[in-house]
C-alpha cells in the first residue's frame, strides 16, 4: 500500500485537492461558509505540505528550485486568511505535476518498450532437434531456431529466407523480406515462417543488448538549458519577493504580497523545459535514434561542424560481392556456389555477402560437411563430395603466387577491393572481388546535414588518400583527411572544435575516443552494438544515415519549443505579479490566472511530442510497396550488368567468337530492357512524386535514353559482322575492337546509371 501511494501520490495530490477544492465551492453555494473555509484551508495544508516535501528534497540534494515561492504563497493564504486561494494553487501545484508525469511517461514511451521486450531465452538447434537455453548461454557460430513471433535473440546470419518486423529498432512499420546469408539483428521479430540463423555475436555483444544500455544510459540527465532555466528561476525568487514588498509597503496590505506570490508560483511552468527536451528524445527514438539525455540534444542542435569516419558512416561497413574472376577453365557460377555453400558454416563477416550474392543469382547451395574455419585466414570443408576451401590468398596458394593470382591482387588493389580464393579439389577455381560500397543515401544525408545548418563536413579515415578521396568527392564533403590513425582524429576534431561546435560521426572501436572527445559524438550501431556506442552521446540504431539529419532537426525544434514555453509561462507570470503588486488581481483570481498560464507553458512544451518537419521522404504504402519490387528487379540485374564487362574483356581479335555475344544481347533484350522501361513508367513518377520535382529524375531519364541508344548500336554492329560472315567474309580486328569499345561504353553507362538510381530512387526503402 505504501509503494502504491509512493508511485501515485501525484495522482493522489490532485485528486484530494479537487474534492476539497470542489467540495468547499459546493458548501459556500448551499451557505455554510465556515464549512467551506474549513475544506479551503485543508486543501492549502495539502498543498503546503507537497510544496513543503519538495523544497526540502530539493535542498537535500543541494538542487535549486522555486517551490519556496509555493510555500510561502501558501503560508500567506493562510494568514491572510484566503483559503481559496490557497486551495486553487494547491490544484495548480497537483495538476503541474501530474501533466508532467504522464507527459514524460508517454515520451518514454518508446525507450521503455524497448527495455521491456529484451529477449531471455534462444533455441538451440542441436543433432536430436531444439533444447531452450538462456540467453547468456548462446555462443559464437550457434545454430538457433526463430518461430513466427518470437524475438531473434542475437545477432545472426540466415540459413533461409525471412521475413520480419523491425520497427522496435527502424520505426519501420512495414514487414522486411531478408534473403538466405543476409545479417538479421536481435530484437526484430520473425514475421514469417520459423527461420535458423547461425549467430555471429554472444548476447552481451548483440544489437539489442547494447541497445537496452544506450536506453539506460538516455534516461533524462538534466539539460544545460533545463539547469539554465532553474539559475532563471532563482533568480525569479528574489525578484517576485521585491514586488510582493512593494505592493504591501505602498499599500499597506499583505494581501497584496500575497496575491503577488500567488500568481508568481511557477512550479509547473519550469517543468515546461524538461517536458521539450524529454519530448525530444522521444520523437528521436521513434526515428531510430538514441540520444543519452537532454544535455546530449542540446549540444546536438548546437552543431556546426561534422566530422565523419568512412566505414561504417559513407559507406555500408559490410562488403558485397562485386567481381567472380574465373581461373582458367573453372566455371565462375560452379565455384560461386561451392564456395558459397562452404561460406554457409562461417561466422567471418565475409561469409554473409559471398553466401547473399549466391543466393541472389539463383544458385542452389547445400549443406557443407566437416568443416573447420582458420582463425583469419579462411574454412575448409566437403561440398557435394568436393573438398573446397574459402580464405585469403596467402593461406590458399602461399607465398609466391603465379602471374594469374598476381593479377587478380593487383586488380583487388586498383579497385580497393577485397579479395577470397575458391579452391575445388586441390586446383584454384575462382577468386571472389568484394567491396565495401558507398552508402546510397549518403550523398543525400550531407545536403540534408547542410540543409539542417551543418556548415562544414571533414571526412576523417584511415583508408588511403585515393579511396578516400573518391569517397569523399562522391558524397559531397568540404575536406578529406587520409591515412588517420586515432591520434589524428582527434587532432582533426580539435582543430575543428576551435571554429564552432563539432559533431563526430564513425561505428569502430577507433572511433570511440575521437567520439567521446567531440561536442557531440554519433555512431552507429545498426548492426551491433561496440565501443563507438558506448563512448557516443547519439547512437543510430537504423542502418539509415539520414535519420542523422532528422535528429538534427528533431533537435532544434525541441530546444525552440522549450524556450518558447519558458518565455511565454514566464512573461505572463511577470505580467500577472506586477497587476497583483499593483491591486488589480485578488489572490483568489491570481491563482485561477496562474494556473492558466502553467497550463499553457506546458501545452507550449507538449507542442514538441507531435511530429515536425523532417528530412526524410515519406512514401504511400502501395509506393513502397512497388519500389521495394523494383528494388528487387534492380540488384538482381548487377551479374548482368557484370557481365557486360567480363564479355568485353574475354574478346580477342584473333578467331573471335562471339557466341557469348549474342548470348549477352538476348539477355538486354529479355531483362535489361524491359526493366528500364518498366523504370521509366513507373519508378520515376513515382519518385517525382515522393520528392517533389520532376527535375530530380531527369538525368535518370537522359540515362534510360541512352541506354537503349547504346543497345541498338551494338545491335547494328553485330547485324552487320553477321551478315558478313554469312558471305562467307571472317570477322575482321576492326569489328571486334569498335564491338569491344561499345560494351565498354554500355558497361560504363550501366555502372554509373545504377549508382545514380541507387542515390535518387532506391536509398528511399533504405532501412
Amino acid at each position: 500500500m505504501i509503494t502504491w501511494v509512493r508511485r501515485h501520490h501525484e495522482a493522489l495530490v490532485l485528486v484530494l485537492s479537487v474534492l476539497l477544492l470542489g467540495g468547499g465551492g459546493a458548501a459556500w453555494w448551499a451557505g455554510a461558509h465556515p464549512t467551506a473555509d474549513w475544506m479551503w484551508i485543508a486543501g492549502t495544508l495539502l498543498g503546503l505540505a507537497f510544496a513543503l516535501t519538495a523544497t526540502i528534497e530539493a535542498a537535500r540534494h543541494k538542487r535549486p528550485t522555486v517551490d519556496i515561492i509555493a510555500v510561502l504563497a501558501l503560508g500567506g493564504a493562510l494568514w491572510v486568511g484566503e483559503p481559496l486561494a490557497g486551495a486553487i494553487i494547491t490544484l495548480m501545484l497537483a495538476t503541474g505535476q501530474v501533466l508532467d508525469e504522464r507527459a514524460e511517461a508517454r515520451a518514454r514511451r518508446e525507450l521503455s518498450l524497448l527495455v521491456a521486450r529484451a529477449p531471455r531465452r534462444a533455441r538451440k538447434v542441436v543433432a536430436d532437434g531444439l533444447v531452450e537455453i538462456s540467453i547468456d548461454e548462446v555462443a559464437l557460430g550457434d545454430h538457433l531456431m526463430v518461430r513466427t513471433g518470437e524475438v531473434v535473440p542475437v545477432d545472426g546470419r540466415l540459413l533461409v529466407p525471412g521475413t520480419f518486423d523491425e520497427s522496435a529498432l527502424t520505426g519501420e512499420s512495414a514487414p522486411v523480406d531478408r534473403p538466405a546469408g543476409d545479417d538479421v539483428r536481435s530484437g526484430v521479430v520473425s514475421a514469417g515462417g520459423p527461420v535458423e540463423i547461425v549467430t555471429t555475436t554472444t548476447a552481451e555483444t548483440s544489437t539489442y543488448a547494447g541497445l537496452v544500455r544506450l536506453v539506460e544510459q538516455a534516461q533524462a540527465a538534466s539539460a544545460p538549458f533545463v539547469r539554465a532555466a532553474d539559475r532563471m528561476a532563482i533568480l525569479f525568487v528574489p525578484l517576485t519577493l521585491v514586488l510582493a514588498a512593494i505592493g504591501w509597503i505602498v499599500s499597506g496590505d499583505p494581501v497584496r504580497a500575497v496575491a503577488v506570490l500567488v500568481v508568481a508560483t511557477p512550479c509547473p511552468l519550469l517543468l515546461a523545459a524538461p517536458i521539450a527536451l524529454v519530448s525530444g528524445l522521444s520523437r528521436a527514438a521513434r526515428l531510430g535514434v538514441v540520444i543519452k539525455g537532454g544535455g546530449a540534444l542540446e549540444r546536438l542542435a548546437d552543431g556546426k561542424v561534422i566530422v565523419f569516419d568512412k566505414t561504417g558512416t559513407l559507406t555500408r561497413g559490410r562488403p558485397t560481392l562485386t567481381d567472380v574472376v574465373a581461373a582458367a577453365g573453372a566455371d565462375a557460377d560452379e565455384a560461386l556456389r561451392l564456395g558459397a555453400s562452404l561460406d554457409q558454416a562461417s561466422a567471418h563477416v565475409l561469409a554473409g555477402p559471398i553466401v547473399q550474392a549466391a543466393t541472389a543469382r539463383g544458385l542452389a547451395l547445400t549443406m557443407p560437411t566437416d568443416v573447420a574455419e582458420t582463425h583469419g585466414q579462411g574454412v575448409s570443408g566437403t561440398v557435394d563430395g568436393h573438398a573446397v576451401r574459402v580464405g585469403r590468398l596467402d593461406w590458399i596458394i602461399g607465398p609466391h603466387p603465379d602471374q594469374w593470382a598476381r593479377q587478380v591482387r593487383r586488380r583487388a588493389d586498383l579497385d580497393g577491393s577485397l579479395a577470397v580464393l575458391v579452391e575445388v579439389d586441390g586446383a584454384i577455381a575462382a577468386a571472389l572481388l568484394l567491396h565495401d560500397p558507398i552508402r546510397p543515401d549518403a550523398p543525400r544525408m550531407v545536403r540534408a546535414l547542410r540543409g539542417a545548418g551543418i556548415r562544414r563536413v571533414v571526412l576523417a579515415t584511415g583508408d588511403r588518400a585515393d579511396v578516400a578521396d573518391m569517397v569523399g568527392r562522391v558524397v559531397g564533403v568540404d575536406t578529406v583527411l587520409a591515412d588517420c590513425d586515432p591520434a589524428d582524429k582527434l587532432r582533426a576534431l580539435t582543430a575543428e572544435a576551435k571554429t564552432a561546435p563539432t559533431i563526430m560521426v564513425g561505428d569502430g572501436i577507433n572511433d570511440a575516443p575521437a567520439l567521446a572527445a567531440a561536442s557531440v559524438g554519433v555512431a552507429l550501431a545498426a548492426r551491433g552494438a561496440t565501443a563507438s556506442s558506448e563512448a557516443a552521446d547519439v547512437v543510430l540504431t537504423v542502418d539509415r544515415v539520414d535519420a542523422l539529419a532528422d535528429a538534427i532537426l528533431v533537435a532544434r525544434r525541441s530546444r525552440g519549443i522549450a524556450r518558447q514555453s519558458v518565455a511565454v509561462g514566464m512573461g505572463l507570470s511577470l505580467v500577472a505579479m506586477v497587476a497583483a503588486a499593483a491591486g488589480l488581481l485578488a489572490p483568489a483570481v491570481g491563482a485561477a490566472l496562474q494556473e492558466v498560464i502553467d497550463v499553457l507553458a506546458i501545452g507550449v512544451a507538449l507542442r514538441a511530442v507531435l511530429p515536425g518537419q523532417l528530412h526524410s521522404v515519406t512514401l504511400a504504402a502501395q509506393d513502397r510497396e512497388t519500389l521495394a519490387g523494383l528494388r528487387e528487379e534492380h540488384d538482381a540485374l548487377g551479374p548482368l550488368v557484370e557481365r557486360v564487362g567480363q564479355v568485353a574483356d574475354a574478346l580477342t581479335t584473333h578467331e573471335p567468337d562471339l557466341a557469348e555475344v549474342h548470348d549477352l544481347m538476348r539477355s538486354l533484350d529479355d531483362d535489361l530492357l524491359p526493366h528500364e522501361r518498366e523504370d521509366e513508367r513507373v519508378l520515376l513518377p513515382l519518385v517525382a512524386r515522393a520528392l517533389g520535382s520532376t527535375d530530380a529524375v531527369a538525368a535518370l531519364s537522359r540515362t534510360h535514353a541512352e541506354i537503349e541508344h547504346q543497345v541498338a548500336r551494338l545491335h547494328r554492329l553485330l547485324s552487320g559482322i553477321d551478315d558478313e560472315a554469312r558471305g562467307g567474309d571472317p570477322v575482321a580486328p576492326e569489328d571486334v575492337v569498335e564491338l569491344r569499345r561499345l560494351l565498354y561504353g554500355l558497361y560504363a553507362i550501366l555502372r554509373l546509371h545504377n549508382a545514380q538510381e541507387d542515390e535518387g530512387a532506391m536509398s528511399l526503402t533504405t532501412v
